[in-house]
């Protein structure tokens, strides 16, 4: 492991305080306007950003015109067949000798100028038991055209309130004592590397699979900060809902060391169960047929990726949002 040095700034008081380094890591495929004012955003923080890091894949979608003049971004490019959701990432980790990694997608767009700053400050708190933090993730907002079911999902996924999790959540929290999301996740870059890293090869899920080993069997704190806000959301249809709960099931399935024991389902009953309360109380009892045929579709892409190893490979392929991982 490579030793990392310190920058330091001076306060008010004379007193020197030290400043980590911070790079942010994005994978990107096909950036748009999202993109752009990705960049801009962070372009506006209140914390120095070091190097962005961009994993690009395939160069025949990269405006090379369109990012100039953004003096620390840093492209890499690959092919389509070489990504991975795991392995991608800690492709793009090894470029950096920063303090402290922030991953997030090409999509997921600053909400003011203090998420870098908020993120960071998460790494000077301490679980309960003294449990240092290794990860913390951001707040997820609904974008302008998020419709009202997802608007509910994203607030209770991503609620108000900051905290700190660790393995004693366990028996109160389930399966959301290690949920994170590389939508916006910052990552002790030391720490990550100790921990190998993400999974070299995953469906989908690497954040979770990571944050899961990192509580359970290293006793390490993840860091939920409210404060640290993104807009973020996808209105999927039912098709689309399906493939990525298959997915997520897949990745689930794959990693028993972290989920086996664990029901998940009972997370998502809860949430359609209170998504459907939010939509009737504005009197928009309509909107509740919807929402059940959408679970519907989710509870079938997840039960079938937990026995996807029954199916054919091709069946399995086209139930999932991921073609080129069964290649």
């Amino acid at each position: 492991m490579e030793e990392v040095t310190h920058n330091t700034e001076i306060t008010d008081g004379g007193e020197r305080k030290r400043v980590l380094r911070v790079d942010v890591i994005i994978p990107a495929y096909k950036p748009g306007k999202k993109f752009s004012r990705l960049l801009k955003m962070l372009s506006m923080q209140t914390y120095p950003i070091g190097k962005i890091i961009v994993m690009n894949t395939e160069k025949a979608y990269w405006n090379e015109k369109g990012f100039e003049g953004i003096g620390n971004l840093e492209v890499h490019h690959l092919s389509k067949e070489e990504f991975d959701h795991g392995a991608t990432r800690n492709r793009g980790a090894r470029y950096s000798r920063a303090d402290i990694m922030v991953f997030m997608t090409d999509d997921a767009v600053p909400a003011d100028e203090k998420l870098i700053e908020n993120l960071t400050a998460a790494f000077e708190k301490r679980g309960p038991g003294g449990e240092s933090v290794i990860m913390a993730y951001a707040r997820q907002l609904p974008d302008k055209d998020c419709t009202m079911a997802e608007r509910f999902t994203r607030s209770f996924n991503y609620p108000e309130d900051s905290c700190i999790k660790t393995k004693e959540d366990l028996g109160k929290m389930g399966i959301k004592t290690f949920f994170a999301s590389n939508v916006c996740c910052a990552y002790d870059r030391e720490k990550f590397w100790f921990q190998g890293g993400f999974i070299h090869k995953t469906i989908f899920n690497e954040d979770m699979i990571f944050a899961g080993k990192a509580v359970l069997q290293d006793d390490y704190a993840i860091a939920y900060v409210a404060e640290a806000r993104v807009i973020h959301s996808h209105n999927y249809g039912c098709a689309a809902q399906f493939r990525r709960n298959f997915d997520l099931a897949v990745s689930q399935a794959d990693h028993p060391e972290v989920f086996g024991g664990i029901r998940p389902e009972g997370e998502g009953i809860r949430l359609v169960r209170q998504t459907a309360r939010y939509l009737v109380a504005p009197r928009r009892p309509w909107l509740v047929p919807g929402l059940i045929v959408k679970s519907g579709f989710k509870y079938a892409g997840y039960r079938l990726g937990r026995c996807y190893r029954f199916l054919p490979v091709k069946l399995a392929a086209a139930c999932s949002m991921n073609k080129e991982y069964w290649k």
